[in-house]
């Protein structure tokens, strides 16, 4: 991070000038008791923001004008207490936005464990939350999940030592179809249906892990520039995936006895699924297609229910190992079949349709995912 920060205008707000007034008062002993506690609080806010880094390759750093969006929504909801640290510096986009990431252009996640070069990088920053986008380059590289994860694992520990407390935000990884990868797409779909898993056995209430979806609803041909990066539509669509779980560990504190997934809390943990579409086959006038959901929650589920909107005027008219309503609009509902509703931490199910469609363009569908708690 660029020491420079401190000399930010934003530190020198109205918020602040209760503590400058202290500071010229307290000789005189002017200074009053709520004058005093008043100073003591926006000395510790201003003191104190919530170190965010956020970490992966180009998709990141370069320029990863999602960052820029994402800042700006933060600020606008609220989360004025915040520092996006990292030993890059601002890449453009031409917002007005704290730039500081760890977004390096090329890397491979692989790489940065086996070569150790997450550690000098925390220890300049000293992150509180990691935003992590990794592993396009290795996915691109035709290196197995297996790899990829045990990477994870390495960082993971990382992060843990040099901050127990350390939340880790991870990224089912946007879609790929660069023009001389083709085996790529499916390579990302491979390495996403893994990492809920992955998440749910590293995840603690002290250190939380949680998946966000990046991959569903993002198409590569609208949201993308060449097959791989986001263009100006796919930045609007990660900062929007990122914004809620970003928002959601910036409203809590991780181990308090009240947080979900803590052992301690007497209520329900929060749950969540996920549902990635994928196109099987094609055929003039329709596809079949196929839908993974996956548990992304540390506590099991009874059941879950997704909603699917196909592109293009598509309408699913088939359904299998689930139960198929459709709206007027075409938005089709699935159902549980009720043999595979029951999904333990990071496991996941399929099921299989068929879709009608009047143009030529390929299939695609955005996928929301609901679950349902274990009684």
């Amino acid at each position: 991070m660029r020491d420079t920060r401190r000399l930010r205008l934003p530190r020198l707000s109205v918020r602040s000038l209760p503590g400058l007034l202290a500071a010229l008062l307290l000789p005189l002993g002017l200074l009053t008791p709520a004058a005093a506690a008043v100073s003591t609080q926006d000395t510790t806010a201003a003191a104190d923001p919530v170190r965010i880094m956020p970490l992966g390759d180009s998709i990141t750093g370069s320029p990863g004008c999602w960052r820029a969006l994402l800042w700006n929504r933060l600020r606008d909801a609220g989360h004025t207490g915040i520092d996006f640290v990292g030993t890059l510096p601002p890449q453009g986009c031409g917002i007005a936005h704290d730039g500081d990431n760890e977004g390096h252009g090329g890397e491979l996640v692989t790489n940065v464990a086996s070569q150790g070069l997450l550690p000098a990088r925390l220890a300049a920053t000293r992150p509180d939350i990691v935003v992590m986008h990794f592993g396009t380059n290795d996915v691109w590289s035709n290196i197995p999940p297996e790899r990829i994860l045990a990477a994870y694992d390495t960082l993971l520990a990382q992060m843990r030592q040099s901050n127990p407390d350390i939340r880790v935000l991870v990224a089912q990884l946007i879609p790929m179809a660069p023009a001389t990868c083709a085996a790529c797409a499916q390579r990302v779909v491979d390495l996403n249906a893994r990492i809920p898993a992955w998440a749910a056995g590293a995840h603690t209430s002290r250190s939380p892990v949680v998946v966000v979806d990046q991959w569903t609803g993002f198409d590569t041909a609208t949201d993308t520039y060449d097959g791989v990066h986001p263009d100006a539509s796919g930045d609007e669509k990660i900062a929007a995936r990122w914004f809620p779980a970003l928002a959601a560990q910036l409203e809590s504190t991780p181990g308090d006895p009240g947080d979900p997934g803590d052992p301690g809390d007497p209520g329900d943990p929060t749950l969540t699924c996920t549902a990635s579409f994928r196109s099987v086959s094609v055929w003039q006038g329709g596809y079949q297609a196929e839908v993974t959901v996956r548990n992304t929650s540390a506590a099991p589920v009874r059941g879950w229910t997704v909603t699917l909107r196909p592109a293009d005027g598509a309408r699913v008219t088939q359904v299998w190992n689930g139960a198929l309503k459709t709206a007027a609009d075409g938005t089709a509902t699935i159902a549980d079949a009720g043999w595979n509703g029951a999904l333990a931490p990071g496991a996941g199910t399929a099921f299989g349709l068929i879709a009608t469609t009047t143009g030529s363009a390929a299939p695609a569908a955005t996928a929301d995912c609901a679950a349902a708690p274990a009684s």
